[in-house]
């Protein structure tokens, strides 16, 4: 039997696993079933980057000005609220209306955003300093899990009973998961200050808390380049092996295959980050590793065989879909105490940044040029100039 502080943290895992998971499979589905989805609302294919920014948008403002919520009512309370968010959202978004869709962009984007924040504030009270990239990387293999099932089932499902029907069945499996976590909270927001409340200059405070330590600061530039091509990718994938000529469901099917090599690589680069290796080190072969496999996926074409673009795929998944954890425990371990969960929405809110801007950068060039190769190339970039960062030698001021 584990000990008592071993379960706890084994407790909180399956709580942030489980309600991060859930909202993975809601938030991959608008780019899963994207080419349906524009086709049904008389959109073109550029429009998905713009539902993205105003995702990533909604998603920025909610990471910056969560930390307050997340200190008043619990980092469970709050993980509650984003189920209950998106579970709006996507029931917003089945009306026949491209505003509406929009709005549930809005809705869903920025209230799915603050559970990585409050999961951090309460993994970061309860693990073990020593072990903590393995144990958020464990945490953090609930968003390719998410896109995994997403990937899989959003297709099958869509091709049974319709998209429309298929957000409102994972809307309400998020209103259920809300209802079974009620249970955990007094345990796990037992910290929280009531009497703590949100004020507008939050945004500031937590802006510079982060840009005030140099640490935190690299975090929050190669969160953004991160963030930013994970955006891209999530958006932009299927969506490209439609247009190389794979039917929705193979592309589907190729995209879940490879998101699920990111569950095994967030946990091994977590591990390694535990005690094998700097994790900043980590971070920069990881920058290298996305900028090369964004770039290859440039070059896809439809003669590629399958298993050439499952190859480089899979290397998109191992890098671009895999930092999370490893950047995620060094913003909690460089936090002040106390403050686990604003930094942590602070260093996120760049990321935001990077996954509000690369989509847009993305649909500008496919709608200049017609290419959606030369997108994933452009967007590679900052993911190389960050890896060229994080092997500089750390600065203490």
């Amino acid at each position: 039997m584990l000990p008592p502080a071993y379960r706890q943290v084994a407790l909180a895992l399956l709580a942030t696993f489980s309600q991060q998971t859930c909202l993975s499979i809601g938030r991959a589905l608008p780019a899963v079933l994207a080419p349906v989805i524009v086709v049904d609302l008389h959109l073109s294919p550029a429009w998905i980057g713009v539902y993205f920014a105003i995702n990533a948008t909604a998603a920025l403002v909610g990471q910056l000005g969560c930390g307050s919520f997340i200190v008043r009512y619990g980092s469970l309370r709050m993980s509650q609220v984003a189920l209950a968010m998106l579970a709006i959202g996507m029931i917003l978004a089945t009306f026949t209306s491209p505003l509406l869709f929009a709005l549930s962009a809005i809705i869903g984007g920025g209230g799915a955003a603050v559970s990585t924040p409050a999961s951090s504030h309460l993994l970061g009270r309860v693990s073990p300093p020593r072990h903590a990239p393995l144990v958020f990387s464990i945490k953090q293999t609930s968003v390719p899990a998410g896109l995994l099932v997403g990937g899989i089932l959003g297709p099958w499902l869509a091709g049974i009973t319709g998209w429309r029907s298929t957000f409102i069945l994972v809307a309400i499996a998020c209103i259920a998961l809300a209802a079974l976590l009620e249970p955990l909270r007094k345990g796990f927001d037992d910290d929280r200050v009531p009497s703590h409340a949100f004020r507008i200059s939050d945004f500031k405070t937590t802006l510079t808390s982060v840009l005030r330590i140099p640490e935190l600061r690299a975090l929050s530039i190669a969160c953004l380049a991160f963030n930013g091509m994970q955006q891209v990718v999530t958006a932009y994938f299927v969506t490209y092996l439609v247009h190389l000529g794979y039917g929705l469901a193979a592309a589907g099917f190729v995209f879940s295959a490879a998101v699920s090599i990111a569950v095994p690589g967030r946990i091994l680069w977590g591990w390694i980050g535990s005690g094998w290796s700097n994790p900043r080190m980590v971070m920069a072969g990881l920058a290298f590793g996305m900028a090369v496999s964004g770039v290859a996926m440039g070059f896809f074409t439809a003669a590629w065989p399958v298993l050439l673009i499952g190859a480089v795929s899979a290397g998109i998944s191992l890098t671009a879909l895999s930092w999370h954890g490893v950047l995620l425990a060094e913003a909690a371990r460089a936090a002040p105490e106390g403050k686990r969960g604003a930094v942590t929405g602070g260093v996120l809110s760049f990321g935001q940044l990077g996954a509000l801007t690369e989509p847009i950068l993305y649909s500008i060039l496919l709608s200049l040029t017609g290419s959606y190769g030369f997108g994933f190339i452009v967007c590679a970039a900052p993911a190389l100039l960050v890896g060229v960062l994080l092997r500089r030698p750390q600065r203490s001021g």
